[in-house]
């Protein structure tokens, strides 16, 4: 079990992270905020990248800084850019990484060739990385943070570059990891995990906002999600009636769906609301701009 208690962050004068109180046991968890709301402050703390200013991070009730290599034993981690050798083979740099985990050789080769197997780059274990794709390097970096078979398992945006065959890839791999570690994945793209996190956090205005499972997340706009369909001149003088979520054509009207709190009109459809409802509902005047 990872605990934060009181965890705050603080650069200068700026507040990043306010006293966040947080208990994460086995299962996946989804860390969802738009970029600049701190989501990779808090990743680097928990990778003890990073000393929080203020608070406490405990595994099993032990100071994460305090255990020094014992918990980065236990830890796998792909920030949002890693650094690799453009002139090695995947095999390659993974045994390099593999050895600098304290992993013998022949260990080491068995559980490269699986991981390869699982990230689906069998074929271009030996050849060199330079001429690969954003998606298939992102690929790579998800293979060496499973190298030490993690107990804590740490991705900070990790389908960047990846095509849509390939995160949903992800996503099984990820629903099979999460069944006997912590996973927590990092991401401002709600479709990466909202069908197979166990619970949701979200982050907002330097706080926890939420942490529970999507179902009861999506609980909190409960009949206030419509949908309708207006005419396209109609729809900037609709914008300052309802919050817009989304906007799609149909046979030359535009069908809304948008949140409103107040009486509803007789013409509109009420819908069930979705994690990416409350995201855009939630976050609907955050800036871009990553802390």
């Amino acid at each position: 079990m990872i605990v934060l208690k009181d965890v705050s962050k603080r650069y200068g004068d700026f507040t990043a992270l306010h006293d966040i109180n947080l208990e994460f046991t086995n299962g996946l968890y989804g860390l969802l905020a738009p970029n600049g709301a701190g989501k990779t402050t808090m990743i680097k703390m928990l990778a003890t990248l990073m000393r929080p200013s203020g608070g406490e991070i405990l595994y099993d009730g032990k100071d994460i800084f305090q255990m020094e290599e014992t918990y980065r034993t236990l830890l796998g981690y792909l920030p949002q850019q890693f650094g690799f050798y453009k002139n090695y083979s995947p095999k390659q740099y993974l045994l390099y990484l593999a050895a600098l985990k304290g992993i013998g050789k022949k260990e080491a080769l068995v559980k490269i060739e699986e991981l390869l197997e699982k990230v689906a780059l069998p074929d271009v274990m030996n050849k060199k990385m330079k001429k690969f794709s954003g998606g298939m390097i992102q690929r790579v970096g998800i293979a060496q943070a499973l190298l030490n078979d993690p107990k804590v398992l740490i991705l900070d945006e990790p389908t960047a570059g990846l095509d849509p065959k390939e995160r949903a890839r992800f996503r099984h791999l990820l629903s099979e990891l999460g069944r006997d570690r912590l996973v927590l994945v990092s991401t401002h793209i709600v479709s990466d995990i909202e069908s197979i996190a166990n619970e949701i956090v979200m982050i907002k205005n330097r706080q926890i906002l939420y942490k529970d499972s999507v179902e009861k997340i999506c609980q909190t706009l409960e009949g206030h999600v419509y949908e309708t369909s207006i005419k396209y001149e109609e729809l900037d003088a609709f914008r300052n009636r309802a919050i817009l979520l989304s906007e799609k054509q149909e046979q030359g009207n535009t069908i809304v769906r948008f949140i409103h709190k107040g009486k509803p009109d007789v013409a509109w459809l009420p819908v069930t609301p979705q994690l990416e409802d409350v995201f855009l509902y939630e976050y609907r005047d955050d800036v871009d701009g990553e802390v």
